[in-house]
């Protein structure tokens, strides 16, 4: 599992927005390959739950099993790159339910 970066305060760093995760803070393991498609026992990242969220309204498995099972692939995705810009004017602690519209199937 991978525990990624913290800041001064000793906050974990959510690899997708880059904000802290305070202890307060909604938050949730990410499995870079889903489980279902192979990942299971794979390394994990620690988000934000919205960011989360928006990964999983975003992008299918399969996807996410092939082409977005890096952070920098996650990031590089167009409506991730916006949400991500959004979040980031939001403080740490900020929840809500996830923008926009299910991905299609």
């Amino acid at each position: 599992m991978s525990e990624g970066a913290s800041n001064d305060g000793g906050m974990p760093i959510c690899p997708l927005c880059g904000r802290p995760i305070p202890p307060e803070a909604r938050q949730s393991r990410h499995h870079l390959i889903p489980r279902l498609r192979g990942g299971k026992g794979g390394e994990t990242v620690l988000l934000h739950q919205i960011c989360h969220n928006e990964i999983h309204a975003t992008l299918s498995e399969t996807e996410l099993a092939q082409s977005f099972h890096t952070i920098a692939a996650l990031q590089a995705h167009p409506r991730l790159a916006k949400f991500i810009r959004w979040v980031g004017k939001r403080p740490p602690t900020f929840h809500s339910k996830t923008p926009g519209g299910r991905r299609k199937r």
